[in-house]
């Protein structure tokens, strides 16, 4: 029973990464499920007990979120530049080409 149990928690979790917005998202929790996986499968293979198994799962988890969203591809205009406008006010928006070509 604890086997179906655990596979539903899998599944469960696939599907809700998958609702994820951004490709950067999408990428986290992929990396989180192939890292927790792993970890899990290493942890058990060194430890070989639970305790073991669920360190393994959840740092491996942590790391594969953590290399899935650092190897996002950035986009160009993905980027987000600070502008002052004449009066001094700041702002936010998508960087221009000056930016990319090095003439800021």
């Amino acid at each position: 029973m604890n086997f179906h149990k655990a596979i539903a928690a899998v599944l469960m979790t696939a599907a809700l990464a998958g609702c994820a917005q951004t490709e950067g998202q999408q990428r986290a929790g992929t990396g989180a499920l192939i890292g927790g996986a792993g970890g899990a499968l290493v942890g058990q293979a060194i430890g070989g007990n639970t305790e073991s198994t669920l360190i393994g799962a959840g740092a491996g988890a942590l790391l594969g979120a953590v290399v899935g969203s650092s190897t996002t591809p950035q986009r160009r205009g993905e980027q987000m530049c600070r502008y002052q406008d004449r009066r001094g006010n700041i702002y936010t928006a998508p960087c221009d080409d000056r930016y990319y070509n090095g003439d800021y």
